[in-house]
């Protein structure tokens, strides 16, 4: 039975307009929704976005081959807990409550795409990593949308991919559940994922795919560590440089050849959730997307210079630039996603909520920051946004804008003088030409945008109003 207070929630959403979607009337059964979110994958990172990656990704580009391939697709924020807000709840970080890492659950009034889905006959489940709220908080996930649930709740405890416990939702109940601490965690999570699969292929569901891969710690089963080294037991991808163990990471000798493993345990995983769906028969109804929750990272042993994890792009996990915040986005629906194309259309995490609940026909509220870009999902012109904005705050604040082909990224420290970079991204992908001193009109026009796209945290952890003095 739903809970009071969720209810309560939903029904003070459901005072602002909604929209639904006509486009799908004629067709009454409703799609199926695959949404993975890979962890730190960088820009680079999938040889469809990057044909020199040193690790293959075949199953991941497969979504890309069968389906389009977005260029220019954003993630929420530069770290995990503020990106996987703006995607739940379509908000940017100019708006959304959780603007930070950090362990504030997601607010009774902060409804998600699952709750919205739920209340369209959906079967919801999610299988990885949430950070969005713990258990017994308003942002648990049994009360933000998900029927079941099987993983990691805070980023902290996601780390470790061996571990005594993990927790599962059954029946909107959660608990915490021993798991055995030999086994690779996300070997149990993806067969709690598949088994979702085939107890729901009959009805329609929305997987959501959080998968904690490829963060750190850079730790890997035996089985999975052999194919990349050479007999004498040396790394396949040297130079190495050992990792001793640092911070919540343990010591890892062979950093290059584990993360490698890593992203071919990630892709092979992938291609088992695709081949299930053509097993089931629901290839033909069920859309299939993959993305990752910011740019890479650099812990526990990671070199992301040494696999060009952000191709092209500069900066990475924790940077404004388009390395930290630059996603890939494969999507794939045989009918409905145009097979082997490739789109510019920019779009971002906040977009998400408001494009599934147009190709599902689901009911959602007008008090959000995204747009609906199904018509860009089926190749057709879509209406844009009028800038896309960042926010973010660890050693100092840092804040970008991007309108049309111009970027503003504002740097701001308290009792400092603020730094502006002006980047033209048609011309120089890679921002390595700051142009802002010869462009003042233009640099004007988007810091007063800046302005114009926040509002004040509601929570005291994100207040950064400290360093505008």
């Amino acid at each position: 039975m739903m809970k009071i207070s969720t209810f309560t929630a939903l029904f003070v959403a459901g005072i602002f307009s909604m929209h639904v979607n006509a486009q799908t009337k004629a067709n009454p059964k409703k799609p199926n929704i695959i949404f993975i979110v890979a962890d730190d994958l960088g820009y680079g990172n999938l040889t469809s976005y990057n044909s020199t990656h040193r690790v293959a990704t075949p199953n991941i580009d497969r979504i890309g081959k069968e389906g389009t391939k977005f260029t220019q697709f954003y993630s929420g924020s530069t770290v995990c807990a503020p990106s996987r807000c703006a995607l739940m709840t379509g908000k940017t970080m100019g708006h959304a409550y959780i603007r930070g890492n950090s362990q504030e659950p997601l607010r009774e009034q902060d409804t998600t795409l699952p709750q919205r889905l739920q209340l369209n006959g959906y079967a919801t489940g999610m299988y990885g990593k949430w950070g969005l709220g713990e258990e017994g908080t308003t942002g648990s996930p049994e009360r933000k949308g998900f029927d079941q649930f099987f993983g990691y709740l805070n980023q902290t405890h996601a780390h470790d991919y061996f571990t005594s416990y993990l927790y599962e939702v059954t029946n909107r109940q959660i608990k915490k559940v021993p798991a055995d601490s030999a086994l690779y965690a996300q070997d149990l999570i993806m067969d709690h994922a598949l088994n979702f699969v085939q107890s729901n292929k009959d009805k329609p569901f929305f997987l959501f795919l959080p998968l904690t891969l490829t963060h750190a710690e850079l730790r890997v089963p035996d089985s999975l560590m052999k194919p990349f080294l050479n007999a004498d037991g040396t790394s396949k991808f040297e130079p190495e440089t050992p990792f001793g163990g640092r911070n919540r990471y343990d010591a890892q000798a062979k950093p290059h050849a584990a993360f490698a493993a890593m992203v071919t345990r990630l892709d092979s995983d992938v291609g088992r959730v695709l081949d299930l769906i053509k097993k089931l028969g629901l290839d033909n109804n069920t859309y299939i997307f993959f993305t990752s929750d910011n740019g890479p990272h650099k812990e526990g042993g990671a070199d992301p210079e040494y696999f060009d994890s952000n191709g092209p792009l500069r900066g990475i996990k924790r940077d404004l630039y388009e390395g930290g915040i630059r996603v890939p986005m494969l999507a794939k629906a045989p009918g409905k996603i145009p097979a082997g194309k490739t789109s510019n259309v920019p779009w971002a995490f906040w977009d998400v909520l408001p494009t599934i609940a147009q190709i599902t026909n689901t009911a959602f509220s007008s008090n959000i920051d995204g747009l609906s870009f199904a018509p860009a999902l089926e190749g057709k012109s879509q209406r844009q946004h009028e800038y896309l904005y960042w926010q973010f705050n660890e050693g100092g604040l840092k804040e970008a804008l991007i309108k049309g082909e111009w970027k503003l990224i504002r740097f701001k420290s308290k009792g400092k003088p603020e730094r502006l970079e002006l980047y033209n991204l048609n011309k120089d992908i890679g921002e390595k030409d700051n142009i802002a001193a010869s462009n003042e009109a233009k640099v004007a026009e988007l810091k007063a945008l800046i302005g114009k796209a926040k509002t004040p945290s509601e929570s005291k952890k994100f207040d950064w109003s400290a360093e505008e003095e």
